[in-house]
C-alpha cells in the first residue's frame, strides 16, 4: 500500500479528503509512564508541588488533542465532538496508564488526536514531577481502537 502524503514525485502534501464520506470517527490510544516509587506516591498522595498531576495531566491531553493539527505538519484540522483522557495509577509499575479517545464526525480519522493526547498527557506527568525523578520513562504508546471511514475497524491484540 502506498504511502498517502507523498505525491507521485515524492514530495510531502496534505492528503485531499473532500470525497471521503462524512462519517463518525473514533479513535483510542494509550501510554504510560513508569517511575520511582517515591513519584509515584507523591502523585497518589496530591503531594506534588505543582498540584494536581493527574488533573492538569488530563487537561493537557484534552487539549492537545484540538491542536493535534498545529503540530503534526500534514494532519487536517478536525471538528472534534469528544475528548476523554484517563489517567489510571498502577502500583506495579509503578506508574500511570494512559487512555485517550477521541471522536469526531468528518472526513478523516482521529488517530492522531488520540496519540497527540495520550503523548503530552504523559509528558505532563512527566513535568510536573521532574524534580523529584528525572530517570521517568514513557513509552507503550499506540493506538488500540481505530472506526469509522472506508479502511473500517481496526483493534490492536
Amino acid at each position: 500500500m502506498p504511502l498517502t502524503h507523498f505525491d507521485a514525485e515524492g514530495d510531502a502534501h496534505m492528503v485531499d479528503v473532500s470525497n471521503k464520506a462524512v462519517t463518525a470517527r473514533i479513535a483510542t490510544a494509550e501510554s504510560y509512564i513508569k517511575m520511582a516509587r517515591e513519584t509515584f506516591d507523591i502523585i497518589t498522595e496530591g503531594r506534588a508541588k505543582k498540584g494536581d498531576v493527574l488533573g492538569v495531566a488530563r487537561l493537557a491531553g484534552i487539549m492537545a488533542a484540538k491542536r493535534t493539527a498545529d503540530l503534526i505538519p500534514l494532519c487536517h484540522p478536525l471538528p472534534i465532538t469528544k475528548v476523554s483522557v484517563d489517567l489510571v495509577p498502577d502500583a506495579s509499575l509503578p506508574g500511570v496508564h494512559i487512555t485517550a479517545t477521541v471522536k469526531t464526525t468528518g472526513q478523516t480519522g482521529v488517530e492522531m488526536e488520540a496519540l497527540t493526547a495520550a503523548s503530552v498527557a504523559a509528558l505532563t506527568v512527566y513535568d510536573m514531577t521532574k524534580a523529584v525523578d528525572k530517570g521517568m520513562e514513557i513509552g507503550g504508546t499506540r493506538v488500540l481502537l481505530k472506526d469509522g471511514g472506508k479502511s473500517g475497524r481496526y483493534e490492536a491484540s
